[in-house]
C-alpha cells in the first residue's frame, strides 16, 4: 500500500488533501511542520510526500533539500502560494516532481499524485537564476513550469507568442537556469537583417567571398559554441537560409560563406515566432521539416490582454526600475489610473505597458499618477472613461437607495444574500467553476460554500 505523507501547517489544508486522497489502496500520514516529518523519515518512508513551502520552523525549500540530499529518488510535490516563476524554477531546481500553486484544484492534485506514484523522477535543474518575468496569471502559470522543466535539457524550444509578450526573456530564462549559462548567450533577430547578409550573421564568411568581404568573419553560430542561440522571428528567415540551418541542426556543423572547412558547434537552438509558422508552411514560405526540427517543444507567451490581472504587479515593477534609472521616487498609480491601464487593450503588450511606465515616470507631474497623468490613448479612451466614471461605489450606492425606498427595515436581510451570490457567482466564474478554489478566494470551507450555493438554488 503506497505511503502518502502530506506537511503543511494549515490543519485545513491537510484535511482537504487527507479527505480527497483517503482509499483503500493509500496510507496518509500528516505532519504540520517539516521538523516533524523528518523525525519521523528515521523510522519509516513513504513513497510520496507533498510539503508546502511557507512553514513555521523550517523551509519547504529546506525539507525538499534534506529529502534529496539523503532520499533522492523519494519524489516531493512542492504546494505553494507564492505562483511566480522563480517558484517553478526553485521547485524543479531543488528536485521537486511537481510545484502546485495555491489554492489548487482536488482533482488537478489528485492526477498529480497518481502521476507521482507511477513515476520516480530525477531532479532536473541544478543551478537557477532569478528571471525578469512577472506574472501570477494562470497562463503565466504554465510558461514558468515549462521554464522549471525545459532549462536543463537541450531540447529545442520554439516560443510564440505576439510582439511584446516577452518572448526573448523567456529564451534568456532557459539558459540562465541551464548548464550553458557561463557560455554565450546569442540572440539574433531575422526581421532586422537584410536577407542578403542573414547567412552570413549565422555562419561568418571567408575573406573575399564576396564584395565587402575585405577579412574574415566569425558567425553566430561560432559565437554561441557550447551556449545557446536565439533565433528571433524565424518566420522570417528566408528559404535558402532555411535549408542551411536545417543542415546545421541535423549535422551540428556548417561551413562559412565562402568557405570549403565544415566547422562543428555545440550549440542549443531556441526560436521565437509572432507569426503562424503552420500557416507558412501550409503558404510554402516555410519549411516544413524545419518547422519539426524547430517544434520540439512549444511555448505559448499570452499576450498582456489575456492577463490583465498581472497588469499592477508589471506596473509597480517597471515604475520602480524607471525610478532607479532616473535616480527618482516611484511613481504611484491611483485607483482610477490602474483601472485605465487594465481596461487597456494593450496591442503592444508588455513592452508597451513598460514604455508607457517610462513616459508616466518622466512626465506625470505628481508622485500619485491620476487618470488625467496618464497619455492621451488611455486617458482619453470613451470604453474606459465610462466605465470609471460609472465606479460600482455609485451604483451600489444606487442599489442600496432603491432598496431603502422600497423597504426601510431589515436590508441586511435584503442584501446579504444578494451580495452573496454575486461574490459566489463572480468567483466560481473566476476558478472555472472549481469550487475547492472558489471557496479559497472567498475565504470559506468547501462545505461552507456548498451549503450556501443549496441555499440559493432552494
Amino acid at each position: 500500500m503506497p505511503k502518502i505523507w502530506i506537511a503543511d501547517d494549515d490543519e485545513a489544508i491537510r484535511m482537504v488533501l487527507e479527505e480527497g486522497l483517503k482509499s483503500d489502496e493509500l496510507e496518509i500520514s500528516t505532519f504540520s511542520d517539516g521538523e516533524s516529518l523528518i523525525d519521523a523519515l528515521n523510522s519509516d518512508k513513504p513513497d510520496l510526500i507533498i510539503s508546502d513551502i511557507k512553514m513555521p520552523g523550517m523551509h519547504g525549500y529546506d525539507l525538499l533539500k534534506h529529502i534529496k540530499n539523503n532520499f533522492e529518488k523519494l519524489p516531493v510535490i512542492i504546494m505553494t502560494a507564492f505562483t511566480d516563476m522563480q517558484a517553478a524554477i526553485d521547485a524543479y531546481g531543488g528536485g521537486a516532481f511537481e510545484y502546485i500553486p495555491k489554492p489548487f484544484d482536488l482533482e488537478e492534485a489528485i492526477l498529480t499524485v497518481n502521476k507521482a506514484l507511477e513515476e520516480h523522477h530525477e531532479p532536473k535543474i541544478k543551478k537557477v537564476s532569478k528571471s525578469e518575468i512577472i506574472g501570477s496569471a494562470p497562463s503565466m502559470q504554465i510558461v514558468f513550469r515549462s521554464i522549471g522543466k525545459l532549462a536543463n535539457t537541450n531540447a529545442t524550444v520554439l516560443i510564440q507568442g505576439e510582439s511584446g509578450t516577452g518572448k526573448e526573456l523567456v529564451s534568456k530564462s532557459l539558459h540562465k537556469n541551464s548548464p550553458r549559462h557561463d557560455m554565450p548567450f546569442i540572440a539574433l533577430n531575422m526581421a532586422d537583417i537584410p536577407k542578403e547578409l542573414i547567412e552570413s550573421e549565422l555562419f561568418g564568411h571567408e575573406k573575399g567571398a564576396f564584395t565587402g568581404a575585405v577579412e574574415q568573419r566569425i558567425g553566430r553560430f561560432e559565437q554561441a559554441n557550447g551556449g545557446t542561440l536565439f533565433l528571433d522571428e524565424i518566420g522570417d528567415m528566408p528559404l535558402e537560409t532555411q535549408t542551411r540551418l536545417l543542415r546545421v541542426l541535423s549535422n551540428k556543423e556548417f561551413f562559412r560563406v565562402g568557405g570549403d572547412k565544415p566547422i562543428k558547434v555545440d550549440v542549443r537552438i531556441l526560436a521565437a515566432t509572432h507569426q503562424s509558422l503552420e500557416s507558412l508552411v501550409a503558404a510554402g514560405s516555410f519549411r516544413e521539416d524545419l518547422y519539426y526540427r524547430l517544434n520540439v517543444i512549444k511555448v505559448d507567451v499570452p499576450p498582456l490582454r489575456q492577463r490583465k490581472e498581472d497588469i499592477g504587479e508589471l506596473s509597480s515593477a517597471f515604475l520602480k526600475r524607471h525610478a532607479d534609472s532616473l535616480l527618482d521616487e516611484p511613481k504611484a498609480l491611483s485607483r482610477e489610473a490602474l483601472l485605465a491601464l487594465t481596461q487597456y487593450d494593450w496591442p503592444g503588450n508588455v513592452r508597451q505597458l513598460e514604455n508607457i511606465c517610462y513616459w508616466i515616470s518622466l512626465m506625470a507631474p505628481t508622485q500619485n499618477v491620476k487618470l488625467e497623468d496618464l497619455p492621451i490613448e488611455i486617458s482619453s479612451n470613451e470604453k474606459i472613461a465610462g466605465k470609471i466614471h460609472d465606479s460600482w461605489q455609485s451604483s451600489f450606492s444606487q442599489w442600496l437607495g432603491e432598496i431603502y425606498q422600497s423597504n426601510s427595515e431589515n436590508m441586511l436581510e435584503i442584501i446579504e444574500p444578494e451580495l452573496d451570490k454575486v461574490m459566489i457567482d463572480f468567483a466560481l466564474e473566476k476558478t472555472g467553476g472549481k469550487k475547492q478554489e472558489a471557496a479559497k478566494v472567498l475565504g470559506l470551507g468547501r462545505n461552507t460554500l456548498s451549503k450556501k450555493i443549496k441555499a440559493q438554488q432552494a
